[in-house]
């Protein structure tokens, strides 16, 4: 990179690139087992919940979403 586009960048309080959050809503965890959905919710003391499929009932791959009652 040349030296001005530093020193610009510098000016500037940081790269061009590097913006402030967006403000966007953060999604769900989800698993890929109902093992490992199981052993976030113990591990994370969560007690009772609903394993919630994403996916379609064809497809193949679960995309499972711990539901907190």
């Amino acid at each position: 990179m040349s030296n001005h586009v530093e020193i610009r960048d510098a000016r500037r309080s940081g790269s061009k690139g590097a913006f402030g959050p967006r403000g966007r809503k953060s999604r769900p965890k989800t698993f890929g087992t109902e093992e490992s959905a199981n052993k976030y919710a113990s591990e994370n003391k969560i007690k009772s919940y609903i394993l919630e499929n994403l996916k379609s009932t064809e497809a193949k791959e679960k995309k499972i979403r711990i539901k907190v009652i």
